[in-house]
């Protein structure tokens, strides 16, 4: 048996793995079935026992199935200026993190993992940003500004939610056309990152392997998603994902304030 496949061995047969593992798919699932913002708490689980871009590699061939999947679900539903102008600025972030992901250290990517996660919450528990009553015009500036910084933290941390959320939020869109834009977007910034993660040798023999385990119960939790996203109001999910996410964020940025100023 090889280096590499006993790793694979390791890690799939790892109770504690397993343990943060499930409920990361199962709520990055719902995300893509329309909950936007759930899956934000997938990578920081992965990521207390692990790498985050190591993490960030499983999760990612997991996320393009499911995007697939939720561009078919909610191929008539979306705005095509919203996309257009926050992938165009995702580029721009997605280039920085190529650049930088070498540099950056694993207790550097927890700090910012736990720093956009929190101010996530303060975003949608504290209402730091207030929502207009009215719809507004997707502004190309505040669009490319935001696909940027969502490109950057989506391909270090898969991340991006909380930019695209304090720039959509704000439109007013109906809540179809806002689920659906929020999967095409995010499809295509996915896919765009494929080529930076295979570039930087973020893929492995035992990342994907893990991904295919674990991408019956991820396809489930996506079909649960589709079918609450239409039943059940979003706000119940949010008070108590909003909880656990803020404890995992402090955790994570405990972590990377502890590598990074106390080795």
């Amino acid at each position: 048996m090889t280096a590499v496949e006993s790793d694979a061995v390791t890690i799939i047969t790892d109770p504690l793995f397993y343990a943060l593992a499930i409920p990361a798919v199962i709520t990055l699932g719902l995300s893509k079935g329309g909950f936007a913002g759930l899956g934000q708490i997938a990578t920081p689980l992965l990521a207390i026992i692990m790498p985050p871009l190591e993490a960030a590699a499983i999760l990612l061939p997991i996320m393009l199935v499911q995007d697939a999947n939720a561009v078919w679900v909610y191929r008539r539903d979306w705005s095509g200026r919203i996309v257009t102008i926050f992938v165009s600025g995702s580029l721009i972030g997605i280039g920085v993190a190529w650049w930088l992901a070498s540099y950056i250290s694993d207790a550097a990517v927890r700090l910012l993992i736990g720093g956009f996660t929190i101010a996530f919450v303060a975003y949608s528990v504290i209402g730091l940003f207030r929502v207009p009553r009215e719809p507004g015009r997707p502004a190309v500036g505040a669009g490319v500004f935001w696909g940027a910084l969502s490109g950057f933290t989506s391909t270090i941390a898969q991340a991006g939610s909380p930019p695209y959320q304090m720039y959509a939020l704000r439109l007013r869109l109906p809540k179809m056309t806002f689920v659906g834009t929020t999967a095409i977007t995010f499809a295509l910034i996915n896919a765009i990152k494929v080529i930076p993660y295979f570039a930087l040798g973020n893929f492995s023999t035992r990342s994907l392997g893990t991904s295919l385990v674990l991408l019956p119960l991820a396809m489930a939790a996506n079909w649960l998603g589709f079918w609450l996203v239409k039943v059940t109001p979003q706000e119940r999910f949010y008070r108590i994902m909003m909880v656990v996410m803020l404890l995992l964020a402090m955790e994570l940025t405990r972590e990377g304030v502890m590598e990074l100023w106390f080795p």
